[in-house]
């Protein structure tokens, strides 16, 4: 039996309500990686995404912290989150 023979075949046991996945993790293995990600339509930002960028704008103050400073203030290094 070809893998593709044994795919379908395991397919038939796949319960209805879980198809979703299935087809959501085919057409991701399958995917043009050259291909525009023509997937994922560009939509205009909704009231609840402008509050989001405001809030968020509101909290950021343009400051920006070294990675190092980061670790430090927990007490850890690169070598700490290494692996």
């Amino acid at each position: 039996m070809s893998e593709k023979e044994k795919a379908i075949k395991l397919l038939d046991t796949v319960p209805p309500y879980k198809l979703g996945y299935v087809i959501a993790y085919i057409q991701g293995i399958t995917a043009d990686e050259d291909a525009d990600d023509t997937a994922y339509e560009e939509t205009e930002p909704d009231e609840w995404d402008l509050k989001m960028i405001d809030e968020a704008q509101k909290i950021n103050d343009g400051t920006r912290m070294p990675f190092e400073k980061i670790l430090a203030k927990d007490g850890l290094t690169y070598a700490d989150i290494q692996n």
